[in-house]
């Protein structure tokens, strides 16, 4: 436990449903290393929604100007990890822009940012270093930036003779790879190319504007999904249950699906689709239920030989529904079975590289097998993000 609590009450936009804290104060003398957002929500008359915690966020006490190795690996920047960029013109805080995106547009926004998956091509576990054409990529939208050469700024210069690996709170410019000397920019509350002039004297720097300058942050995203039933709901909706795993047991016409994660109770049932699935309580990490007929969710299905994906979700007993980013695919196999075939189950990387995808399949052996595959799409709302240590002027 962290050996003191700051507490900010933040009026929420019935409009946006939206609020934000832009700013933590974290002294010199306070030492701790991490500390998690714990966000508090009550509706108007008072009642608690419930309680939701971000995930821990790391203090960086100032950015290093010291050249970056592998071996500080906590504050470099990795491909397929989420980042945020900011930029602040002349250090004033209030000045503060964010790279965002709103209805499909990319925009500079002073009041909400966006995080950004930072993939650099098929070197998907690799630190980003100065150099390397990167993709910035919404996590929420998908929407995608053109293939962009990230570079080292050091004093309104593009530094291009840098190799080491991109760091927290670095700043750093990044140019179009297809159109040369043009850079990501943001004039007020657009984003704009900066066509940045050439430089004659010395070829490894290049000038530019104080809108292409721009800090990046690592960060991490939390979603909460829930949703009401006709019932209203008495008592808050945390702890939050998560599913972190799927694993099925058995085959044939009675299959069971174990479901690990955290935060289970006995009041919690699975739901497939709209189905509700018998459901043993094992403990706080783990349920498990039966897999229901596919007969359930599409009639003539086995004639049909079609995939049937229905979503996972939790319900609790007073029919509060907890959405997840799981769902079960009902897969028709036209091979007859294998003597003794039994449970299979792997893993695999996504097809862009950012989400493994989990998947699990049984066999039934009385005719051509009907495999069940588990996926897992991670969803990348509490934000969390490095936090700088400020000083006392």
């Amino acid at each position: 436990m962290f050996d003191s609590v700051f507490t900010n009450c933040l009026p929420l936009s019935l409009q946006q449903l939206f609020a934000c804290a832009k700013s933590l104060f974290i002294s010199d003398q306070d030492k701790r290393k991490h500390f998690c957002l714990l966000l508090q929500l009550f509706l108007g008359n008072r009642q608690e929604v419930g309680s939701f915690q971000s995930r821990m966020i790391k203090v960086i006490s100032k950015p290093s100007q010291k050249r970056q190795s592998m071996k500080n690996a906590d504050l470099c920047i990795s491909s397929c990890s989420r980042v945020a960029l900011f930029n602040r013109l002349r250090s004033q805080t209030v000045s503060t822009r964010y790279l965002s995106v709103d209805r499909g547009a990319f925009i500079a926004s002073a009041r909400q940012w966006t995080a950004f998956t930072i993939t650099m091509g098929k070197y998907v576990e690799a630190f980003i270093c100065y150099g390397s054409v990167v993709q910035l990529v919404c996590t929420e939208s998908g929407v995608a930036l053109p293939p962009m050469v990230i570079w080292k700024v050091n004093k309104q210069h593009a530094i291009l003779d840098v190799d080491e690996p991109v760091s927290q709170l670095h700043k750093c410019a990044f140019q179009f790879r297809d159109n040369p000397n043009t850079y990501l920019c943001l004039s007020n509350d657009s984003i704009i190319q900066y066509q940045a002039p050439s430089n004659i004297r010395d070829s490894s720097r290049v000038v530019l504007n104080d809108g292409s300058c721009w800090t990046i942050i690592g960060v991490e995203v939390v979603d909460f999904t829930f949703s009401q039933g006709v019932a209203c709901i008495q008592t808050p909706v945390s702890p939050f249950p998560v599913i972190t795993g799927l694993e099925v047991n058995g085959g044939g016409h009675v299959a069971m699906l174990e479901i690990h994660g955290e935060n289970f109770s006995p009041h919690l049932k699975v739901l497939f689709g709209n189905s509700e699935a018998e459901t043993m309580f094992k403990s706080p990490k783990s349920l498990l239920c039966v897999v229901p007929d596919v007969s359930v969710f599409s009639d003539g299905w086995r004639c049909l030989r079609r995939i049937v994906t229905v979503p996972l979700s939790l319900i609790r007993t007073d029919s509060l529904i907890y959405r997840t980013s799981y769902s079960f695919t009902f897969t028709p196999e036209l091979h007859l079975p294998l003597p003794a075939r039994g449970a299979a189950g792997g893993r695999e990387r996504g097809a862009d590289g950012d989400t493994d995808q989990t998947s699990i399949s049984i066999f039934l052996p009385t005719y051509p097998y009907l495999p069940f595959d588990c996926s897992k799409v991670m969803k990348c709302s509490v934000y969390c993000t490095c936090i700088e240590r400020s000083r006392k002027s």
